[in-house]
């Protein structure tokens, strides 16, 4: 008797009947239903709840946005600087005390390896002016950011997937299934975490000297945050939710590309296991590596169509100035003043390290968030 005939029920021993067809195909090493494969790979979703282990895309999307977010607060901390007035007027100062002419008037070559060099320059005199705690200023309501963001996006993502496939496309995955499913999480998200980010954002711009002599405006979150809700009520707390809103389409474009490059490698994987061959060394290293990389590469293309609206959000969430006058007041007004005061260049402030910052992040991000999903027994498929 065979392993296989020993663990079967006696009553299905043989049986050919229409019920035993029928039944769907199991794993051996967990007992847990096999869903069956579309012509493209990709596997479509088997009979059960739509919201099965939701739980679970809540946890590892907090666990994958924990882990970026720490190990690139450095990063984070440059691109938001580079993003704000202060340091889009002190790099301007600088050119022109080298007797550079201003940087729109420079070739496209000319001006991104003067971008790169000034984000070099930048990120070493931070931790050498201000010590090497200002590099992860901010970290701590980024955190408190991040994690419930990171959370609420990867649970709205993953169980709005499954919810609108099982109900609008005969529980199959496709390309707008993803896209109404990450803009639905997108809005979701932005609008349930802006007052983090803008506490976030105004700590990091928080010298610990400022030119006219003044030291630190804010001692910590909390009291940036009674400050903010003093002098600007709470609508203060939500600057900067219109760009917010704008950037859902960087986190959609990213959504949609990561999914089509899953089902490329899920394909990918099924040629492989068909040839009856033994992978070679390049197909093992695209299987351990691939979705990795596919998070990279669609936050890298996502991130450079769409950044501008990283820099107005930025700029929409400084703090007023001195006689309580707020510069930026609407995204299309904001838009326009920084084209007309500063040129072009300065939508894409912070890019460098933006770039630096985020590729590397999304990929630590989406392998946490993968890997957490594993060990829970669930998978982001539907």
């Amino acid at each position: 008797m065979t392993v296989d005939h020993a663990t079967q029920p006696r009553n299905l021993r043989g049986d050919n009947s229409p019920f035993r067809q029928t039944l769907p195909p199991q794993s051996r090493e967990t007992g847990d239903v096999l869903p069956p494969k579309q012509p493209d790979g990709a596997p479509v979703a088997v009979q059960s709840s739509p919201l099965a282990k939701s739980w679970a895309h809540f946890v590892a999307g907090g666990l994958g946005g924990m882990a970026s977010a720490t190990l690139t607060a450095p990063l984070d901390v440059l691109k938001t600087r580079l993003q704000s007035t202060y340091y889009q007027q002190y790099l301007a100062a600088a050119r022109t005390a080298r007797g550079l002419p201003p940087i729109e008037t420079m070739s496209f070559a000319r001006s991104s390896l003067l971008h790169v060099r000034e984000t070099g320059e930048i990120l070493w005199q931070v931790p050498k002016a201000e010590g090497w705690r200002a590099l992860f200023k901010g970290l701590g309501p980024n955190l408190v950011g991040v994690v419930p963001a990171r959370a609420i996006n990867f649970y709205t993502y993953g169980n709005g997937k499954r919810v609108i496939s099982a109900h609008f496309n005969n529980g199959q995955e496709s390309a707008w299934v993803h896209l109404c499913a990450a803009a639905c999480a997108g809005v979701i998200t932005g609008t349930a975490t802006n007052p983090i980010w803008l506490v976030k954002t105004r700590l990091q711009l928080d010298k610990t000297t400022h030119a006219d002599g003044r030291g630190r405006q804010y001692k910590n979150a909390f009291d940036c945050t009674m400050q903010t809700l003093r002098k600007e009520g709470v609508p203060g707390l939500y600057r900067g939710l219109t760009a917010s809103y704008l950037g859902v389409t960087e986190s959609t474009l990213q959504w949609t590309l990561y999914e089509q490059m899953k089902i490329y490698l899920a394909k990918r994987e099924q040629r492989v296991a068909d040839r009856g061959l033994p992978p070679t060394a390049w197909d093992q290293t695209v299987a351990w590596t691939g979705k990795l990389s596919a998070a990279g590469v669609a936050k890298f293309v996502a991130a450079l169509i769409t950044y501008p609206h990283e820099v107005v959000r930025t700029r929409l969430r400084q703090a007023p100035t001195e006689n309580g006058q707020v510069k930026y007041t609407g995204l299309v007004q904001c838009f326009r003043l920084i084209f007309k005061e500063e040129g072009m260049a300065s939508l894409y402030g912070g890019l460098v390290p933006h770039m630096f910052r985020v590729v590397p992040s999304a990929a630590i991000m989406f392998g946490t968030y993968e890997a957490v999903l594993k060990l829970l027994g669930t998978s982001s498929n539907v």
